[in-house]
C-alpha cells in the first residue's frame, strides 16, 4: 500500500470517526444547574468531613506512638 492510500484511508477514518463521536453526543443526558450545585456541595462537605476525620485519626495515633516510643526509651536500653 502507498502513502496516498494510508493517507486516504486515515482521512476516512478520522471522518467516521469524527461523525460517530459527534452521534454519540447527541445522546448523552447532561445534567442540570441544580443537580451540578447540589452534587458538588456534597462532594465538597465529603472532603472536608473526610479531611478532618483523618486529620484526627492521624493526630491520635500520633500521640499513641510518641507515648510507646516515650515508654520504652525510658526503659534504658542497651
Amino acid at each position: 500500500m502507498n502513502p496516498a492510500e494510508k493517507l486516504k484511508e486515515w482521512g476516512q477514518g478520522s471522518k467516521q470517526f469524527y461523525l460517530d463521536v459527534r452521534s454519540e453526543m447527541k445522546k448523552v443526558s447532561w445534567p442540570g444547574r441544580q443537580e451540578v450545585i447540589g452534587t458538588t456541595v456534597v462532594v465538597i462537605a465529603a472532603v472536608f468531613f473526610f479531611g478532618l476525620y483523618l486529620g484526627l485519626v492521624d493526630y491520635l495515633l500520633g500521640l499513641g506512638l510518641s507515648w510507646v516510643l516515650n515508654y520504652f526509651s525510658g526503659t534504658g536500653g542497651a
